[in-house]
């Protein structure tokens, strides 16, 4: 009989999530304005950022490649190392005042981060297709945490005596690496069944599963475009209530409740596609996005943008789960897993990137209007195509 329980693991992975999450919540946090303090220029002070996602996209693709080779625990723990050498390079930047030392922190983090997206997966490994969505949702809760502990440390170390202000921010990545570790060694090694059958292939190979699989390119978009739009909604609506002289205290109160609307509904997002099916959550996902835009694009409240914004969390949610589980149900007994994993993390780094960098471009030249126009015509297209190629089945809850 399969078992219906999620194992231990899976919540040691979500445990993982936690603290990968967390370090993202604190350099979000803190990187522009320690980058601003160090930087030659102003207009160079979000450099670090930048090089921390571009260090996320160089090394999505080999650290798939590395766990099909060595096995996603060794890779785990080899990537505590970066995040180490972040902790340690981080202090000394602002110790030293030192911008460059700044960037190659903020890239080895990237590094470890990269590494560290593919708990989501790796909580998958050797559980039944029922169980897979619920694994996916769990680990991706993790940001609940996340969304306490980030600002926490932020506040508690920000002032510390432990060095100049925001040094201890950034010593403590090395902590949490020590934990990270001690976390993965924890987790036993499960060998996913369809690598068995694995054999060598070349990213020619990958890329061509890809796209002579409907199923798996609409996932990877899915999740890939649903990133993208909402962190090009999610940044560019602070812009826009700071133009309607919304206080800074209430803006920071609409996007905090936006990230709780992102991570906690995993908790039971992982029930509802095994109670209504991948096909219904991820188009309900979809939905959600496209009605964040319209929403927008009527009304100019910060009661209306507020709502929006919980909508687009929600949405996100359930795009970023709903893609993920679908891929890995169409990825089910087939080789390469594994490589074609790491081309969807690629796909969302990039749209994730796209979506962090496009806000200020297009509120300069499309307006918040346009912009929620443009968003919303990507979603009526993500939409059409998901509704063409997505299975309407469903994943079964008997054991």
């Amino acid at each position: 009989m399969t078992s219906t329980h999620l194992p231990s693991r899976t919540y040691l992975y979500f445990l993982a999530q936690s603290i990968n999450l967390t370090t993202a919540v604190m350099s979000v946090t803190m990187a522009a304005l320690v980058g601003g303090s160090l930087a030659p220029e102003a207009w160079l002070s979000t450099v670090p950022y930048g090089f921390q996602f571009l260090f996320v996209m160089l090394f999505t693709l080999p650290a798939s490649k590395l766990m099909a080779a060595i096995g996603r625990k060794k890779s785990f723990l080899l990537a505590c190392l970066p995040l180490a050498a972040s902790g340690v390079v981080g202090y000394w930047a602002i110790e030293m005042k030192q911008f460059s030392w700044l960037v190659a922190s903020h890239a080895l983090l990237g590094i470890y981060i990269a590494f560290a997206n593919f708990n989501r997966f790796a909580a998958t490994d050797g559980l039944s297709a029922a169980l897979k969505p619920r694994a996916i949702s769990l680990v991706v809760a993790g940001g609940v945490i996340a969304a306490v502990s980030g600002p926490l440390l932020i506040r508690g170390l920000k002032t510390s005596s432990f060095g100049p202000e925001f040094a201890a921010c950034y010593a403590a990545f090395t902590v949490l690496a020590v934990v990270s570790f001690i976390l993965n060694l924890c987790i036993k090694p499960i060998q996913p069944a369809q690598q068995a059958a694995r054999k060598p292939g070349n990213r020619g190979q990958t890329l061509s599963l890809v796209l002579h699989n409907k199923t798996l390119a609409i996932a990877i978009c899915i999740a890939a475009i649903g990133y993208g739009i909402m962190n090009l909604l999610m940044i560019q609506a602070s812009m826009h209530m700071s133009h309607l002289h919304v206080h800074f205290s209430d803006i920071s109160t609409a996007i905090q409740w936006h990230v709780l609307a992102m991570f906690a509904p995993s908790f039971f997002t992982g029930f509802l596609i095994q109670k209504f099916g991948l096909k219904t959550i991820t188009i309900t996902g979809i939905l959600l996005l496209l009605l964040s835009s319209l929403i927008n694009i009527v009304g100019h409240s910060y009661t209306t943008l507020s709502l929006s914004l919980l909508i687009l969390g929600l949405g996100w949610n359930f795009t970023y789960v709903g893609g993920s589980a679908l891929l890995t149900q169409a990825l089910e007994g087939k080789p390469h897993s594994l490589e074609v994993q790491g081309v969807n993390d690629l796909g969302v780094s990039i749209c994730a990137t796209l979506g962090a960098f496009a806000p200020a471009f297009l509120f300069s030249f499309a307006g918040w209007g346009g912009t929620n126009i443009l968003s919303a015509i990507i979603c009526l297209v993500l939409l059409l195509l998901s509704l063409l190629y997505i299975q309407p089945t469903t994943t079964s809850t008997k054991p």
